[in-house]
């Protein structure tokens, strides 16, 4: 009797680890991807007062790229030093969080 006992918990013990390592296994990983319609436009064409609020808040950046969509909210690509990134702003000089 105590050896069947003690079969039935050994295997009991052996399934829950297989069960329990098994959920792990394979994760599902979603990713979403929103495309901006963004045209390219001349630096020189971006809005002046975009143009101040940059010089304003990044004294030291370089407007490398610029972009518009139909809203009229620009992307710009912008280089401070050795860094590279990327500002959003409404026509009128206001910072959109993107």
């Amino acid at each position: 009797m105590k050896k069947l006992i003690l079969s039935a918990a050994i295997i009991l013990g052996s399934l829950s680890t297989i069960t329990a390592t098994a959920s792990n296994v394979n994760p599902i990983v979603k990713s979403v991807i929103i495309a901006d319609d963004y045209t390219e436009i001349k630096v020189e064409e971006v809005p002046a007062a975009i143009i101040d609020a940059l010089k304003k808040a990044y004294p030291d950046a370089v407007l490398t790229k610029a972009y518009v969509n139909e809203n009229k909210e620009y992307k710009l690509d912008v280089k401070v030093g050795d860094k590279e990134g990327n500002l959003f702003a409404d026509e009128t000089g206001n910072w959109i969080q993107k």
